[in-house]
């Protein structure tokens, strides 16, 4: 899901045409919506990519995956009533597991 800015739109599509996944647009002026990705990018700073020193971009890049990870598989989220993000997905089957 991103907003409706068409900066890196063709690359964006091709990505997920090649990975199978739909693109879902956010409906303009919908706070609910936007405050998600408003507050995965207050979180991902501090709790990965400012949580520790890394010794190089390449390191912190490779910490990127297992962040993303907890976040969405582990991590309780307050307005999720302390549940992950993958408890509100229904048909788990349907997913890409992460290769745990």
């Amino acid at each position: 899901m991103t907003d409706n800015c068409n900066c890196y739109h063709k690359a964006f599509n091709a990505a997920c045409e090649s990975l199978g996944i739909r693109h879902i647009r956010t409906r303009p002026y919908t706070p609910k919506t936007n405050g998600k990705a408003e507050r995965f990018v207050q979180t991902s700073p501090r709790e990965w990519a400012y949580a520790q020193p890394y010794e190089s971009s390449a390191e912190r890049e490779a910490a990127l995956q297992p962040f993303l990870d907890r976040y969405n598989w582990e991590r309780p989220h307050s307005s999720l009533k302390k549940q992950p993000p993958i408890s509100r997905i229904r048909r788990v089957n349907q997913l890409v597991r992460r290769n745990s």
